[in-house]
C-alpha cells in the first residue's frame, strides 16, 4: 500500500497553508491556513474493510517549563511525548483519497465538531483539546484535523507522521469523545498493512 500526497513530501517541511500556527516576527507566533492536506492511497491489500488515518508528532515537549517562554529555549534532550493531530477511523473500503481542506480550513476555535467528517470517515479528538484547556477563548474538544504549531522556542524540528492504516474490520467500535491512544488500541490485530508519510516543521526561526 502507497501513501501519496501533493503538500506532503517525505522528510519535507510541511507548506504553511497545511500547519495550524506560522512564525511572526512581533507575537512570535500567529495562525496559519490550517487546511488539511490531500491524501490519496492504492495498492490496499485484498479484504480491506476500512481504513484508519493517524496523524502524530512524537516530538512534543514532556514538560512545559520552558515553552513559548521569552528568554528560554526547549533544550534537545528534554524526553519527548506524542501529540495526536488527526485521527479518522471508519473511512470506507472504497475510499482512496482525501481532499485538500476537506476536514479543515482554517483554525476554528473551541474545536471543530465529532462525529461524520466531510473527507471521509469519524472525526476523532487531536490533542490541542488538552492545550487549549485552560484558555477561555479557545477551550474544547477539538475534533478532526488540526496542523503544526510547535512551540515557537523548541530547538529541534518536528516530525508528523501520517499513517493510513487498512484493516480486516468495517468499524473499529469508537464514538464521541476518542483520540489516538483509543483508536490505535482498537484496530490492534486488525491492521492488513500501513503506508505513511513524513512532513516536518519548525516555528523557532534559529532553525529556519
Amino acid at each position: 500500500m502507497k501513501l501519496t500526497s501533493d503538500q506532503i513530501k517525505d522528510n519535507r517541511p510541511i507548506p504553511v497553508t497545511n500547519a495550524f500556527g506560522k512564525h511572526d516576527k512581533n507575537s512570535h507566533v500567529a495562525l496559519a491556513g490550517n487546511q488539511n492536506p490531500g491524501l490519496s492511497w492504492d495498492d490496499a491489500p485484498e479484504g480491506t474493510r476500512s481504513f484508519v488515518l493517524i496523524c502524530h508528532d512524537p516530538d512534543v515537549p514532556s514538560k512545559p517549563d520552558d515553552v513559548n517562554q521569552e528568554g528560554r529555549e526547549v533544550p534537545a534532550d528534554l524526553p519527548r511525548v506524542d501529540f495526536y493531530h488527526w485521527v479518522l477511523v471508519d473511512i470506507p473500503a472504497n475510499q482512496r483519497q482525501i481532499a485538500a481542506a476537506a476536514d479543515a480550513d482554517g483554525v476554528t476555535a473551541k474545536g471543530k465538531p465529532g462525529g461524520p467528517s466531510p473527507a471521509g470517515g469519524i472525526r476523532g479528538i487531536n490533542n490541542y483539546t488538552d492545550w487549549f484547556a485552560g484558555d477561555a477563548d479557545m477551550a474544547g474538544d477539538y475534533y478532526g484535523y488540526d496542523g503544526p504549531c510547535p512551540p515557537w522556542n523548541d530547538s529541534i524540528v518536528h516530525h508528523y507522521y501520517f499513517t493510513l492504516y487498512a484493516l480486516d474490520i468495517e468499524g473499529c467500535g469508537l464514538s464521541g469523545r476518542f483520540g489516538g491512544p483509543e483508536a490505535l488500541a482498537a484496530i490492534e490485530g486488525h491492521v492488513l498493512a500501513s503506508a505513511s508519510l513524513t512532513g516536518t516543521y519548525i516555528i523557532n526561526p534559529r532553525l529556519t
